[in-house]
């Protein structure tokens, strides 16, 4: 009888988290390719062409040894002192020093009150970018620090940057 609850339970918050799912994102008419298959010359295989529906693949140069560096002007921001319900946000700045088109595939906050927005486009080498961070004090009362995970094609493939602040309340 618990396991049945639990089961059930289990299948509820599955259900509810729907929209979340990885098997939401899976192709039905995918078809399954094996190592042989990727072994294979591009002309010789038929397991892997491309949908021409699906989103352009962008090609980077790490193949041959050579990778982006993503060196942000710091990696660490404090707000100080901003009050419970302030929508604050900074924009760090950033150049690829490496060798290869850097490649930014994500950037992820820490929790839903920071919000990251990347660019979508390759930046070159020896070319800036910029990455706005925002944050949302509402609820967080006292001192924070928060991160945003920056996944791309670097060599070591994630970056992480930190926002600071101290929330104090509002004044009634």
């Amino acid at each position: 009888m618990k396991k049945s609850i639990f089961l059930a339970g289990i299948l509820l918050v599955a259900m509810a988290c729907k929209n979340d799912q990885a098997s939401n994102l899976i192709d039905p008419n995918a078809q399954d390719v094996s190592m042989e298959d990727y072994q294979k010359k591009p002309e010789e295989n038929n397991s892997l062409k491309q949908d021409a529906n699906a989103a352009p693949v962008v090609e980077s140069n790490t193949s041959n040894g050579k990778f982006p560096v993503i060196k942000f002007n710091k990696d660490v921001h404090d707000f100080g002192d901003i009050t419970d319900g302030d929508k604050v946000d900074y924009t760090f700045t950033f150049t690829n020093t490496g060798e290869a088109d850097l490649i930014i595939s994500n950037a992820a906050g820490s929790c839903g009150c920071t919000v990251p927005e990347f660019p979508k486009e390759p930046i070159k080498p020896g070319k800036k970018g910029k990455m706005k961070v925002s944050f949302d004090s509402s609820g967080k009362p006292g001192n924070q620090q928060k991160t945003v995970t920056i996944t791309s094609n670097t060599a070591t493939g994630n970056d992480i940057l930190t926002i600071k602040a101290n929330v104090l309340p509002k004044n009634q």
